[in-house]
């Protein structure tokens, strides 16, 4: 017998494994005897009444086999022998661009710069520890790419992009929990994902595919218009089928790279501002409306903040991104002489602290005294933003800070609240970091969001800058059935750094649909 169950439970009961049992055995008038099999399909936190509620689908078998969660299989067969292609990077646009590769019988080459995950963690060390950066290995690159390091949120709105599901389901095949099939915000967490890219890793090698660590592309070798391949950093030539171009949204030297070779690129918008830290207990205190603290099951509290500001005419809109419930803030720099901020949260979920982006647009107006940097003009509107950081700080990896009340304020701020930032802060006039097109509507934002959520501005929140990487400011065209770049045949741009994506899950989607593409195109699958 199976019984498929919407439930609406106080979050003692749904979140409590015992005493849900206990409540589907009164539901259903059954017994432990019955040996019944229950798991949950699906659960989201109503945080929006007075009294927390849980929604729980749920899926209950009585003498009756249950079917997996898990409804697919991924095999990956050798393609050690097939015809290849390449792929630069080895986030989740070019891991899943490879796996789907193998799928459809073609060889995939990785060229990652950076170095595996179990190694890029001494580099990291440095940066936290040291305030040593390493241009090469860092939070944004190597294997995993920007997000293994830095949170793991599985969560996309994308679902005209791909099939979610599956993306889901590979993760789960390489080691990650089923509760990620489960949840509404599924969340690996960034001490888990690297073992889970480990997994994928092998299961690339072992179908004959390579990954190059440590390998720097430099060139491109185009013929009459079509991309034959890519020379490394050591002089060593690769050709293949195609390539996919999923570097991330930080490889400012591919940019370089193809606006130097006349290859079609475009400036585009993206968001800049801040990370802004609160004690956890603040945020669980004002989304579960709580007097003390959120109680033993309930997870750390999360939130999604936005709204319109209008600066000297200009309707601009400023946002919370990358929200970190019980997480830390990381330095994600990627040469030295900048100072860049990013979130993470570990699966549990469980440090005293949340943060999140706190962004505002950047658009082609804000850009107009950077027009001799063409298409590139954006990205030396955000190089520049993150060295005044650096040397306004102190020259290191010290990040500016000020507390938010301060900043709403135009004061300096003669004191800080303690942090999860490790390599610490200074106290800053953000103003003196922020341009005027940001700062300003910043704090419009920030008065705003201190009405949405009540206590949400205030002394014990700080703003640490800068949070300057959301998204490319940089799009690499394409068109828009096959995916290959307008002008240049072969080349497959791809991922966040492209400007098509905008997190894990969007950039795993898409890079399955570029390899469809080049197979379909190139190797007539």
């Amino acid at each position: 017998m199976h019984h498929t169950l919407q439930l609406t439970l106080a979050p003692e009961i749904a979140l409590d494994e015992e005493q849900f049992r206990q409540h589907i055995f009164r539901k259903l008038r059954i017994r432990e005897a019955d040996q019944p099999f229950i798991r949950k399909t699906r659960q989201s936190i109503d945080a929006r009444g007075r009294q927390v509620k849980v929604n729980v689908q749920a899926e209950v078998y009585v003498n009756e086999f249950p079917p997996s969660l898990v409804t697919s299989v991924f095999e990956y067969k050798d393609v050690s022998t097939r015809p290849q292609a390449l792929i630069i990077g080895c986030g989740p646009a070019g891991m899943f661009a490879a796996l789907r590769l193998i799928e459809l019988g073609i060889k995939p080459v990785i060229f990652e710069r950076g170095k595996d995950v179990r190694a890029r963690r001494r580099d990291l060390a440095a940066i936290n520890k040291e305030h040593i950066v390493n241009p090469e290995s860092n939070y944004c690159f190597g294997e995993g790419g920007a997000g293994t390091y830095s949170d793991g949120k599985l969560y996309t709105r994308s679902n005209k992009r791909g099939d979610i599901r599956r993306i889901l389901e590979i993760f789960v095949q390489h080691g990650a929990n089923e509760q990620i099939l489960i949840d509404t915000h599924p969340h690996i967490g960034t001490n888990k994902l690297p073992l889970v890219v480990s997994e994928m890793r092998e299961s690339i090698l072992k179908a004959g595919g390579e990954i190059h660590f440590n390998t720097k592309v430099t060139d491109f070798l185009v013929e009459e218009g079509i991309l034959k391949g890519v020379v490394t950093h050591d002089g060593n030539a690769y050709t293949g089928l195609g390539v996919i171009l999923a570097t991330g949204h930080s490889a400012r030297d591919i940019y370089t790279l193809l606006h130097a070779k006349n290859i079609l690129i475009e400036s585009k918008s993206f968001a800049m501002g801040v990370r802004i830290e609160h004690p956890q207990n603040t945020i669980d205190k004002i989304q579960y409306h709580c007097a003390t603290d959120r109680g033993p099951y309930l997870p750390a509290a999360s939130y999604s903040l936005v709204t319109q500001t209008n600066y000297k005419g200009v309707q601009r809109g400023a946002f919370s991104f990358c929200m970190c419930p019980g997480g830390f803030i990381v330095p994600a720099a990627t040469a030295t002489g900048e100072v860049v901020v990013n979130g993470m949260s570990p699966s549990k979920r469980d440090s005293p602290y949340a943060n999140s982006g706190l962004v505002v647009s950047v658009e082609e107006p804000d850009l107009l005294t950077y027009k001799s940097f063409g298409p590139l003009a954006g990205l030396q509107y955000q190089m520049e933003m993150e060295q005044r950081a650096c040397a306004l700080a102190g020259a290191m990896q010290t990040a500016p800070a000020q507390l938010a009340t301060d900043f709403v304020k135009s004061k300096i701020s003669s004191e800080l609240r303690d942090t999860s930032y490790q390599p610490g802060l200074e106290s800053v006039d953000m103003y003196e970091i922020l341009p005027e097109n940001i700062a300003f509507p910043l704090r419009e934002a920030l008065n705003d969001f201190g009405q949405k959520m009540r206590g949400y501005l205030s002394p014990d929140a700080q703003l640490i800058g800068v949070e300057s990487r959301t998204s490319s400011p940089v799009r690499i065209p394409r068109e828009r059935e096959s995916c290959e770049h307008p002008e240049v045949k072969g080349l497959f741009p791809c991922g966040e750094g492209a400007g098509y994506a905008g997190g894990i899950m969007s950039a795993a989607m898409d890079g399955e649909r570029c390899a469809e593409q080049l197979a379909k195109l190139y190797a007539r699958v």
